[in-house]
């Protein structure tokens, strides 16, 4: 919400609305605690002192207290993503280097990787775009695990990893590309907002960045929140693979959406200046 009297007021009267239907208060202490982690909130650093205090005033709080993670995910974004993702490597590192991968198969070392490395940073490439450099990162420690490096030997990498990515049934091991996986996570999440738009995320995306409801023909804005901007990476994946299932036509634009299946590229191939009009 906007830092400001009138926005503070209009929360706390929710707030007050909420408690009256549900019977449920406020803790007091919870809101003036610096250490407690469920009461989460913080200031744009252009916030006037004189607004913090009317804000505070308002909604009872005593002092600011915010943690740099959410539920597990950054809660701040800065000019610089990589370091807000640099503790997913450090993640990967911490589990690879704890295995004992001298007594390990290949088959366990394969296990491991899918069922634990490799899962470490799904639930946050649902919602961001990770930076690609973060991707090599994690991959090449998985690497080094894979190939049996250590801190004073490094072994020879007999296959480049990508080859290694392949599905089992085309040659490879299936492990996961970390940046084809996040474009992959983020096209789900606009496939959920366009089959749940009534769901409170939808709602409030809708509300803020594609008003006219056509998530597929949105654009980044000025200002648009890195939440938002991972989401449009993940609309450009999307398109290379959706296709419409025709209705009444009313919303397929025939040209350029795709809608002819068996086609090459899903579109209409006849050029617009190729159509004979009768006379």
């Amino acid at each position: 919400m906007h830092a400001d009297k009138r926005n503070a007021d209009c929360l706390k009267d929710i707030l007050d609305r909420y408690c009256q239907s549900s019977g449920r208060m406020l803790s007091a202490h919870k809101l003036s605690d610096v250490e407690c982690t469920q009461v989460k909130y913080i200031f744009s650093e252009n916030t006037c002192s004189e607004a913090k205090e009317e804000v505070k005033t308002s909604l009872n709080i005593e002092q600011e207290s915010f943690n740099d993670k959410y539920l597990g995910l950054p809660a701040l974004v800065g000019a610089d993503r990589s370091v807000c993702f640099r503790y997913l490597i450090d993640r990967i590192c911490e589990r690879t280097h704890g295995w004992k991968e001298t007594q390990l198969s290949i088959g366990g070392k394969e296990v491991l990787i899918k069922s634990i490395a490799q899962a470490i940073p799904k639930f946050v490439m649902m919602v961001f775009q990770i930076p690609k450099n973060i991707c090599k990162g994690m991959t090449d420690a998985i690497s080094q695990f894979w190939w049996g490096d250590d801190d004073e030997k490094k072994r020879i990498h007999w296959q480049a990893w990508w080859k290694l990515c392949i599905p089992k049934n085309k040659g490879g091991m299936g492990f996961r590309d970390f940046h084809s996986f996040n474009l992959a996570m983020l096209a789900k999440q606009v496939w959920r907002l366009l089959c749940e738009p009534e769901s409170l995320c939808a709602k409030v995306l809708r509300a803020k960045y594609y008003p006219d409801g056509k998530l597929l023909q949105a654009h980044s804005k000025s200002g648009s929140s890195f939440t938002w901007q991972s989401i449009l990476a993940g609309l450009e994946c999307f398109k290379h693979g959706y296709i419409w299932r025709v209705g009444d036509g009313s919303q397929i634009n025939i040209w350029k959406d795709n809608w002819v299946p068996g086609s090459q590229n899903m579109k209409v191939l006849t050029p617009r200046g190729n159509i004979l009009y009768p006379r």
